[in-house]
């Protein structure tokens, strides 16, 4: 019973940090297009700086000696990281947040399709069908509808920034993988190195496009309101942190069966919010699609549990430990 319990506060618990993420990530990113990746350097300073305030009261939070030989074997998985943040939230700030899902719909076949290059082994038949049907889901839901108000056509610049999100987040899974040995298999170690990697790739471009001087400006010129800004990436940082433990703790608890069904369950629970909160378009094409990546995506997860027991190909993306690159753009 206890651990019933505990598997249900656990989900519950994941559940709510990956939905307030996207969500406030999308007030924000309404209120200030223009600063986004500004935005991301505040949510990437704001985990390092929780992780080293966590690190004096906990034991189990250990701190990465900052060396430029791990720096430079840790690159591109930084690179990558801070690629992720910068199309996750792009891609977010240009679709409806009901939309989100399907728009990076493509991340696990295209996981499937990085691991199997990068380790060399051909995925199963049934993993191909499971990919292939989220493909279907995919095209589905990008596809023209004539029944669309003008607000809600996506824009063909959107959709790209989804499908390089979604690459993103497949070589993101699987150079976590490979990258955790130069850092002891730690994954608070390497969340450390990569939100601190990606913060001074983020900075330095926000300089470099002007967003920073844009910034200053607007909080001078007194006609913005910057409250959302100031308050969306107080919680973003926050619930970014505790993502991450939520992530972790969510493949522990629970099974790889249970921690999908609690993602599809989260994706419903999106797309209804989305249309709630922000009045977003929900089509009957865009439900059909929602629900056919939802069973490719579970189908899935039964087929690799039925697998002899191996790591993963692909993680959900709001659930990995080293650096979240999901919803602080983005789960």
């Amino acid at each position: 019973m206890a651990v019933s319990i505990q598997v249900v506060g656990v989900v519950c618990f994941y559940m709510a940090a990956a939905l307030v993420m996207v969500f406030v990530n999308k007030m924000v990113l309404n209120s200030a297009p223009n600063l986004t990746i500004l935005f991301m350097f505040f949510q990437s300073i704001t985990t390092v700086l929780l992780l080293n305030f966590t690190a004096l009261f906990s034991s189990h939070i250990q701190l990465p000696l900052i060396e430029r030989t791990t720096a430079r074997k840790l690159a591109p998985l930084i690179l990558i990281d801070a690629s992720g943040f910068i199309f996750n939230a792009l891609c977010l700030r240009d679709v409806e947040a009901a939309f989100y899902q399907i728009a990076r719909g493509l991340v696990l076949p295209l996981t499937i399709a990085v691991a199997a290059i990068s380790s060399g082994v051909r995925p199963t038949f049934y993993v191909v069908g499971c990919a292939s049907v989220v493909t279907i889901g995919f095209f589905l839901g990008t596809s023209f509808s004539q029944d669309l108000p003008a607000r809600a056509i996506l824009p063909p610049l959107a959709l790209f920034y989804g499908f390089l999100s979604s690459l993103a987040i497949a070589c993101h899974a699987v150079l976590v993988k490979s990258s955790l040995s130069y850092v002891n298999g730690s994954p608070t170690m390497l969340s450390y190195w990569a939100n601190l990697g990606s913060a001074v790739l983020l900075g330095s471009l926000a300089v470099f496009k002007g967003e920073v001087s844009e910034f200053v400006q607007m909080v001078n010129g007194g006609g913005w309101d910057w409250t959302t800004f100031a308050w969306g990436n107080l919680i973003t940082g926050v619930f970014g942190f505790l993502i991450s433990i939520a992530g972790i703790l969510s493949v522990k608890v629970t099974s790889p069966v249970t921690h999908m069904f609690s993602s599809a369950a989260r994706s419903v629970l999106q797309v209804a919010l989305g249309v709630k909160i922000f009045g977003d378009v929900l089509t009957t094409q865009r439900a059909a699609s929602v629900f056919t990546i939802l069973c490719g995506t579970v189908l899935y997860s039964y087929v690799k549990s039925r697998e002899k027991p191996a790591p993963p190909l692909a993680k959900d993306i709001e659930s990995q430990s080293a650096p979240d690159i999901s919803e602080k753009q983005s789960s």
